[in-house]
């Protein structure tokens, strides 16, 4: 089993190390890749416990966290299909997806994602029961488990249980799915199969050259919906297979709050779609323009230094010129610390297309932003830039 052995493989090497990081009344509480392993096998034994069927699924309605991390891979663990909800979705849109994928059980963040849930209940006739995760649940219903209760229900199912159904995963079945957000009409659900997670992971993080975690351990923040390819991969299944530390930032990261992550963990790797590295161009340009003349002076002559030396490095030049070396100690290494990317060498963007401003904007500062492109049928990532081979947009 695919995804179980690469679990088993990463506790033999890394087990000691920190996986996951919750940020919980302002400390961060960590589990290692040990404790991650025990806690989805938990997880599982209480999926089937609650009556998880064989390719029946279990769908995850909140934002990023270690509770929801636990839901995915203890659905798979359990013989189940791991199935995302984007939390922005109508009651209806919850519906088509829970009905189309055969969902027994819903893992839901709090009262306002319950309540969706809730709306559409009758009309799913294969739900056996709701998990909630975050807060209190405000009123008791029949079928309706907090975190702790529907943890504690596991504990009465033997391993050996649990055992027989991991024997009797395929690497080529499927195992999650991914409903993709930009077709016509409703949402298409992708079938991935164990190996196709397990062979893109190890090829694409092999491919970007990501350390593995006994070579220098690296970090990724977790913000990006959870219920799409790319975070899924970034955040889940590319930390496990290379060592990777994950860190949940908060649920209002996209409102504002992410450069505070992005400062206090100094990310190695981080993933943006295109509106986040636009949002952080715009913070950066209303940032500036508060300056004083000298430092507004100095800015314009460090992007131009910046964009000719990087412009001539995309096309095979290897020259650091002593004015470049100089705008490094004066401006890039200032910028990147208040971007909280001081330690990152791997910024990327995918999921939409990218401006060349924008690019240009970040290559001025010696932030190389490189371009992924892929799908969820593809599991992920198909074509992506890296240090030695990159091409800016035309």
């Amino acid at each position: 089993h695919p995804q179980l052995d690469l679990f088993l493989d990463t506790v033999e090497k890394y087990g000691h190390l920190p996986a996951l990081a919750s940020k919980k009344q302002g400390r961060w509480s960590k589990l290692t890749f040990r404790q991650y392993y025990e806690e989805c096998r938990k997880t599982a034994k209480s999926f089937l416990k609650l009556g998880l069927g064989r390719f029946n699924s279990v769908c995850i309605l909140g934002f990023n966290s270690l509770e929801w991390f636990l839901a995915d891979v203890g659905a798979i663990f359990a013989g189940g299909f791991a199935v995302g909800i984007y939390t922005t979705n109508s009651p209806e849109a919850c519906h088509y997806v829970a009905e189309n994928c055969g969902a027994n059980i819903i893992v839901v963040e709090n009262d306002k994602q319950l309540q969706k849930i809730l709306e559409v209940e009758k009309k799913l006739p294969l739900l056996k029961a709701i998990v909630y995760y975050k807060d209190d649940i405000k009123e008791k219903r029949p079928n309706l488990y907090s975190w702790d209760e529907f943890m504690e229900l596991g504990s009465s199912v033997p391993d050996e249980q649990l055992d027989k159904v991991l024997a009797g995963l395929k690497p080529n079945q499927c195992c999650t799915i991914i409903y993709t957000s930009g077709t016509t009409g409703n949402p298409k659900g992708v079938m991935l199969s164990h190996d196709n997670i397990t062979w893109t992971a190890r090829a694409a993080g092999e491919y970007v050259h990501l350390k593995t975690a006994l070579e220098g351990q690296e970090s990724v923040v977790s913000y990006l919906p959870l219920s799409h390819v790319a975070a899924q991969m970034i955040d889940i299944w590319l930390p496990v297979t290379f060592g990777v530390e994950t860190y949940f930032a908060q649920p209002d990261a996209l409102k504002g709050s992410l450069v505070d992550t992005l400062r206090e963990v100094r990310p190695t790797a981080f993933m943006g779609v295109p509106r986040v590295w636009e949002k952080m161009q715009e913070r950066m340009k209303s940032v500036g323009a508060k300056s004083s003349t000298l430092k507004k002076k100095i800015a314009v002559w460090a992007k131009a230094v910046g964009l000719e030396t990087n412009l001539k490095r995309m096309n095979g030049s290897v020259e650091l010129p002593m004015n470049y070396r100089l705008a490094r100690a004066l401006v890039y290494k200032k910028v990147r610390k208040a971007l909280g990317l001081d330690r990152c060498t791997k910024c990327y963007t995918g999921a939409a297309p990218i401006t060349k401003d924008t690019l240009e904007f970040f290559l001025s500062l010696d932030i190389v932003v490189y371009e992924l492109y892929g799908m969820s049928e593809s599991s992920g990532p198909h074509t992506v830039s890296f240090p030695t081979s990159y091409r800016m947009s035309r």
